[in-house]
């Protein structure tokens, strides 16, 4: 059997006044999704352990299996492979957000959703002026970038900006855990204040001062670690051959050392607006030689970043008409039955505009199994579904267990 993950990220809510009191994926129009959870088998699952953090870095590897409290270093880490960057001892890889400052507060992570041509420069900006054989700023993608630095200490306490908009920036600064990090955290610091001093100056922060736009005006590195050790998804479930599809260095990084080749979709934004289409089309052309594809969809968690819940509710929209509703349509065409999950990552309410820990509302649907009467996907209905509240690699084990 071939098995496919759909991750709408940060998909789940919470009820909203504007929606009628209904959640996004209440609200939405959701017939391919309504077909998996009539057709398959439903529940929650935990996807952030206890004293972790609900970041799409460690959902995302809770949902593969992963035993957090291991194999953990850092969403840096993890992005460093996507972008081919090496991670040798003694250094520390830190994802490294452009973001807007404004009245010395945290106005956005995202600094207006750059793009990626005027991000790129203005990280080549920040090697030239902050950078040295010590510091390495990479480009990424948009507003996600890369910050690598030799002999670094990771325990520190670093704040991810899309946590605390609204708030200033210096309550917030990088602090060390322990005093042999004192030094890493000065120095980060340092390059923080340092980026707001130069980066207003450069051309395409005034063009986007004179055009009304959000400068990105500070960088805000976080989320420190060393090179992970993980074991490939290939030993731990005994997947022949799998693909990870995402627009975002992060889940491409995981599946690389979750032994995944990484696809490229042309067009693929990580925003509302990324080519479903073609990330539908090329996980059916993967699938016809893979066994698991993981396919992950950033755009609901970045509406929920903005609160705009009528933005979330079409988001869950373009992905089941768009991505799910295909796959369904292809499903028959592959030499082998077709298993699907369906899941979020973490909620990402818009009432809070961040992620919480929260159980997340799952679906499994495997051809000949029988069905556990959910008949809609969403927050409230699965919990009445077969599987109950599941965490660790149960949700795997699951998945990859032959039909009952």
């Amino acid at each position: 059997m071939k098995h496919i993950i759909v991750l709408g990220d940060g998909m789940a809510d919470e009820p909203i006044p504007s929606l009628g009191g209904r959640t996004p994926l209440q609200a939405a129009d959701t017939p391919a999704m309504d077909w998996l959870a009539a057709h398959g088998r439903c529940g929650r699952l935990h996807t952030v352990p206890d004293g972790f953090e609900p970041g799409s870095e460690i959902a995302n590897l809770s949902i593969l299996g992963y035993d957090l409290p291991t194999v953990f270093e850092g969403r840096g880490s993890l992005e460093a492979a996507s972008m081919g960057v090496e991670i040798l001892p003694g250094e520390i890889a830190m994802r490294c957000n452009l973001i807007c400052v404004e009245d010395g507060k945290i106005k956005n992570h995202s600094a207006g959703h750059i793009s990626n041509e005027e991000a790129r420069e203005l990280i080549y900006f920040l090697q030239q002026e902050l950078g040295d054989e010590d510091i390495r700023f990479y480009p990424g993608v948009s507003y996600r970038h890369l910050l690598k630095l030799k002999e670094g200490d990771k325990r520190l306490k670093c704040t991810p900006p899309h946590d605390v908009p609204g708030v200033a920036f210096r309550d917030v600064m990088v602090r060390p855990l322990v005093p042999e990090a004192a030094g890493t955290a000065y120095l980060i610091n340092r390059l923080i204040l340092r980026s707001q001093e130069i980066l207003p100056t450069h051309p395409i922060n005034i063009r986007r001062k004179a055009e009304g736009k959000d400068m990105a005006n500070s960088i805000w590195p976080w989320s420190p670690g060393y090179k992970p050790r993980m074991e490939p998804l290939t030993v731990r479930f005994g997947i022949k051959r799998g693909a990870v599809i995402s627009a975002v260095d992060l889940i491409k990084g995981i599946g690389v050392y979750a032994g995944l080749r990484s696809i490229t979709v042309p067009g693929a934004t990580g925003l509302y607006d990324t080519n479903y289409e073609g990330k539908a089309a090329a996980a059916i052309e993967a699938l016809k030689t893979d066994d698991f594809v993981y396919l992950h969809v950033e755009a609901s968690d970045e509406a929920g970043h903005e609160g705009d819940a009528e933005l979330k509710k079409r988001t869950v929209e373009y992905l089941d008409h768009r991505i799910l509703r295909p796959l369904l349509e292809a499903a028959d065409s592959f030499d082998e039955p077709l298993s699907i999950a369906l899941l979020p990552d973490h909620p990402t309410p818009c009432r809070l505009k961040t992620h919480t820990n929260a159980p997340i509302p799952f679906v499994i649907y495997k051809p000949g199994e029988s069905p556990d009467g959910v008949q809609v996907y969403d927050e409230e209905s699965v919990a009445e579904g077969y599987y109950g509240l599941l965490s660790g690699d149960e949700f795997m084990q699951r998945l990859f267990a032959d039909p009952q």
